[in-house]
């Protein structure tokens, strides 16, 4: 099966400095974390970094999927070399 998005929740992750959000093959979860600064040139606040994904995530998504496909695992942390 393809690696879909149906829920659009994502969260902070503050001692690790990045958000977290879930893919789903088939019933299997998939577990992402993409660093802030692959996200944001500047520091931000919480409220921003989700503010930041909201408006990327298509693109996150995107990148997301190039990366299962390339290796089934079942947590991936994109950094911003991922986005190039």
């Amino acid at each position: 099966m393809a690696l879909t998005f149906p829920n659009r929740s994502r969260s902070y992750d503050a001692a690790g400095r990045r958000v977290r959000f879930v893919g789903y093959d088939g019933m299997f979860q998939v577990a992402f974390f993409v660093e802030t600064g692959a996200i944001a040139k500047a520091s931000l606040s919480e409220d921003g970094y989700l503010q930041a994904f909201d408006a990327a995530r298509d693109s996150i998504q995107d990148v997301a999927r190039k990366a299962y496909t390339n290796n089934r695992k079942n947590m991936y942390v994109l950094t911003k070399a991922d986005f190039h």
